[in-house]
Order: structure tokens, then C-alpha cells, then sequence
């Protein structure tokens, strides 16, 4: 099967336009004409991902290896190292990131891992309803991300409403109608922030949020006719 339509596939299950302008969503590495034997699917892409790959490998990523442009290939730098390596391999890359993110991740993640009865999706929130105290809340949250440890702000004892955003969503703080706010990669100041505001935040990660990426989308992919992996690489954090 060809690049080109297997991309035609993956932009009717989350269409590439709903990426944000900042964002660089949609084929990567490789040429559309390409023919593909296998497709992985991760989060990211890492050096161990790729020298565990074979040649002629689709890499399906939600997030991209090329952000911010690359100025130079020079392969003593990152992410040019990558980049010259799956060349080597003809290793080919689709990152569907912030248009997945609003099409399925958020939802998934707050419907299957939280359990929390959706009533309510705006762009990259999610709302749910729910009536307990932020002590107990904290420690289901705990248990649906499998964390020893977590890090919050406390600024209600009573949550009624929540809302959710996967990966890195501070950037939303001023937008929340909730009591208390789940994201990843919060902040000294976004917690200052959420104080002000009287939300309170309860970080369920980066990583922790979004490995459940692969998992979604290979259930849409099961009748490619193709070899579909789900290899996530591993969480670039050690918490100690």
C-alpha cells in the first residue's frame, strides 16, 4: 500500500486540517508514491524506535519529529539525527498530533481511562461532571494513570465539574469553566494562576496523558491489509 493512501485513510479518521497553525501535523519523512510493507504506531520517535524497525516501516506518531524546521542536516543534532537515520532505513513518518488530539485522545482518555460521563467538548476540553471531594478525586486519578505520585493545586475542596486536556493545556487555563482542571506539564505560574482563578489542577502528565495514542488508532487501522505495531517509546522522565 502506498503512502498516499494510507494518509487518505488517516485524514478521514482525523482530518489533517483541524491541526492548529502552530502545529506540523501530516507526512514527515517519505514520499507519497512510497509503497509500505508495515505500519507502527507511538507517541514519539527515539533512536531505539528506529534501529528496532525495518526497512520500508511506516511510523505513525502523535507528535512531530519536525516542530520548529530544521536548519541543517547535520546529523550530530537533534532531530537531524533521526531524520538522516530513517532516511537510511526509508523509514517513513505521518505525525497526526493537535488533530487527533481533538478528534479522539481527549475524549478517549476521559471516557475509557477517567470514566467520566462526557457531557461537553469544546476544541481541546473536555467536561464531565462529577460530585466528590478534590482528596478523593486526586486519588482516582491516581489509579486511572497508574501514578505513585502527584501534582496538584488545591483551591476547592468540592469538585462538581472538571475538565480535561491531554498533553500540555495551561495554555487553556483562562478558558476553563471548571472546578478543577486535568492536564499535563503544569507550571510554578500556571498553579499561581489556577489560584487566582480559584481552579483547582491536577497534573496527569505528558507522557502518562497521551501513550494511549497507539491503542486508539489501531483499531482503525485493523483491515489495512498491513502489519499494524503499536511501540511507544518510553517515557523520557524517571520519576525518583
Amino acid at each position: 500500500m502506498k503512502i498516499a493512501q494510507i494518509y487518505e485513510i488517516l485524514n478521514d479518521i482525523s482530518p489533517f486540517e483541524l491541526q492548529e497553525k502552530w502545529d506540523n501535523s501530516g507526512i514527515q519523512i517519505g514520499d507519497r508514491t512510497q509503497q509500505i510493507q508495515r505500519v507502527v504506531l507511538s507517541i514519539d520517535v527515539d533512536e531505539k524506535l528506529i534501529d528496532s524497525l525495518q526497512e520500508n516501516t511506516l511510523l505513525i506518531t502523535h507528535h512531530p519529529l519536525i516542530f520548529g524546521g530544521i536548519k541543517s542536516l547535520d546529523s550530530s543534532q537533534y532531530p537531524a539525527n533521526l531524520v538522516m537515520k530513517m532516511m537510511k532505513k526509508n523509514i517513513a513518518n505521518i505525525a497526526m498530533h493537535t488533530n487527533f488530539d481533538k478528534t479522539h485522545l481527549n475524549r478517549y482518555v476521559a471516557q475509557e481511562i477517567m470514566k467520566l460521563e462526557v457531557e461537553e467538548e469544546r476544541d481541546f476540553i473536555i467536561y464531565a461532571k462529577v460530585d466528590t471531594t478534590f482528596d478523593a478525586f486526586v486519588k482516582k486519578v491516581k489509579t486511572s494513570f497508574s501514578l505513585e505520585n502527584i501534582h496538584c493545586v488545591k483551591s476547592k475542596n468540592e469538585i462538581k465539574r472538571v475538565a480535561l486536556t491531554t498533553g500540555s493545556g495551561c495554555s487553556l487555563l483562562p478558558n476553563i469553566d471548571a472546578d478543577c482542571f486535568l492536564t499535563g506539564d503544569i507550571k510554578y505560574h500556571d498553579a499561581m494562576q489556577a489560584k487566582a482563578l480559584n481552579i483547582s489542577l491536577i497534573d496527569i502528565g505528558h507522557y502518562e496523558s497521551e501513550r494511549y495514542f497507539g491503542e486508539i488508532l489501531q483499531k482503525y487501522l485493523k483491515n489495512l491489509g498491513l502489519e499494524v505495531i503499536i511501540a511507544s517509546t518510553e517515557n523520557p522522565f524517571t520519576y525518583m
